[in-house]
Formats: structure tokens, sequence, C-alpha cells
């Protein structure tokens, strides 16, 4: 299985396509050679970077339980232009509520 099936499962399309390294002697250029360089270190560099943000968006995540007749705030993030929650002054809010927990 080509790198690029086995990230994505679906065929490669680039013009170079996507050909094992043994595959690029049959076309006798060098360009080719360099071009199947320079993708695998591409999608190495992708994997790397890929599980940096994962392990920082893992530490951010945490599950959260509430009981019954808690009371709680939501988190909004208004959007620009728009008050749908109302204004103070000018801050907008960015937690609405307290609201009970019904289930």
């Amino acid at each position: 299985m080509a790198p690029f099936e086995a990230l994505y499962g679906r065929q490669c399309r680039s013009p170079i396509r996507c050909f094992e390294p043994d595959e690029a002697k049959l076309y006798g250029t060098d360009l080719v050679k360099d071009a199947l360089e320079k993708v695998n270190l591409i999608q190495k560099q992708l994997r790397t970077s890929q599980s940096r943000q994962k392990s920082y968006a893992d530490q951010k995540v945490c599950d959260l339980s509430f009981m019954v007749g808690e009371k709680v705030l939501l988190k909004v993030l208004p959007m620009k232009g728009i008050m749908r929650f109302g204004k103070k002054g000018k801050l907008s809010l960015r937690f609405i509520g307290p609201f009970e927990v019904l289930r």
C-alpha cells in the first residue's frame, strides 16, 4: 500500500503518483526520485505536527459530569456585530446563566 493511501484511505491523484522507491528506477530520471523523497519528508513532517497538535488538544479536554439540580453557567462565543445575549457597557457577555441541570 502506498503511503498516501495508508494515511488517507484513497488513491493518490497527483501527477507523480505515489510510487515505491524501487519503481522509480524504471523511469530512469532523478526527478521522480527527488519528488518521492520530498513527498516522504512532507508526510513525515505532517505526521509529526499532527501528533503534536493532538497532544496539545488532549491536554485541554476534560469530561464534566453534573448532578441533577446543580446550577451551571454556559459559555457563549458571540459573533461580532450580533447581540443575542445583550451587552453591558463595552463588554459582551462570555457566560450566560445560571441554569439548573434537569437531567
